[in-house]
Formats: C-alpha cells, structure tokens, sequence
C-alpha cells in the first residue's frame, strides 16, 4: 500500500514538474495596455516600443444594438509634434464625403476614408495640432463627427467632450515619457535588412 501511495505522489510530482515546465517554455500572452478613465475618454498606452505608444479614446455603443457607432482616437508623436486622429464609423457610408468634425467653436476641413473593412470604415490622418488646440477650446458638452450614408442622408454622431483636456493633457505627458523614436533605416542603430 505504501509503494502505491509513495508512486502516486511521485507520479503527481513529476506530472507537476513537467507542466511547470511546459509553463515556463510556453510564450507570455501579450502584455495589456494601461488604460484610465479621463471625464468621458481614456487615455491607454501599450507596452510597446514605439514613437507613439499612447492615445486617448472614446467609443460610444448604440443602446439598442450594442454594436459600434463611432470611436474616436488621438494619438501625439513627440519626435514629430505631430497629432493623428483615427475616427471609426459603420459600414454604408459614402466614401466620397468623408466626414467633418464639429464642436460650438469649431469645424475641421474634410477628412477622407482611408480603409473600409467588416468592423466599419476608418479614417486615419495626420492632423495639425490647431485641429486638437480648437476642439480643447470648446465650450460644449458635446461634439459631432458628421458622415453622409450611401442614400445621401447626413448623420451627425455625438461624442462627449467633458475631460477632453484633461486625458489630452496626460495622454501626451505619457507619449513624451515612454515614446522610443522609430530607427531609420541608415542608423547605425537599426537593424540589418535579411538576406
């Protein structure tokens, strides 16, 4: 009965040590960003290395559906000072119209789609920081992007502004500390290109 017992536990022991041990080969899964709440946005950075970690967002859900309606992100470049704004709207909308963004101060140039995909359709630019200056200048709780749907009909989708500022503010503080430029391909620094 003890030589049972005694291989039961030696075979529970060495079971354990193999799986710890698949346990330390097996990769880590990705780190998660960090993310905090800012009035109506949050600002999240990615443990990544990058020369711009950071950006601040806001998603907003339809109630009904729960589906995607619009989300928003801004991101700062520091080696740049440079801003880029991802706006992510539904699927159906006139490509060729763009969208605008509007605040009660403000009213941005059009902004053309860059990629549609089955998530909705994307624009994705380079902006000027007098675009992100205005919209932090704003007074209103609210701001609009406005799309134009495939049948002509234009849509005026909320965002919120309350702690626009404010995650703007810490988002770039973040971008400055953590941001690491990108190598350029004639940096000593950089990488050889594989054979």
């Amino acid at each position: 009965m003890k030589r049972l017992l005694f291989a039961a536990v030696a075979g529970l022991v060495l079971g354990c040590g193999a799986a710890m041990a698949q346990d330390a080969q097996a990769p880590a899964p990705p780190a998660r960003p960090d993310v905090k709440p800012v009035g109506d946005w949050f600002v999240r950075c990615f443990p990544i290395q990058s020369p711009s970690p950071c950006d601040m967002f806001q998603e907003l859900d339809s109630p009904t559906t729960k589906q995607r309606v619009l989300a928003l992100s801004l991101a700062f470049v520091p080696s740049l000072d440079r801003h880029a704004i991802q706006i992510i709207v539904p699927l159906e909308v006139a490509i060729q119209k763009g969208v605008t963004i509007k605040t009660d101060s403000f009213t941005s140039p059009l902004m053309k789609y860059r990629r549609c995909d089955r998530a909705g359709c994307y624009v994705e630019t380079p902006v000027d920081n007098s675009l992100i200056e205005a919209i932090a200048r704003s007074s209103g709780e609210t701001g609009k992007v406005t799309i134009v749907a495939d049948g002509g009909k234009t849509y005026a989708l909320n965002f919120y502004l309350k702690g626009f500022s404010a995650a703007h503010d810490d988002m770039m503080a973040q971008a400055r500390a953590k941001a690491k430029p990108v190598a350029k391909s004639g940096d000593a620094a950089a990488p050889a290109p594989a054979p």
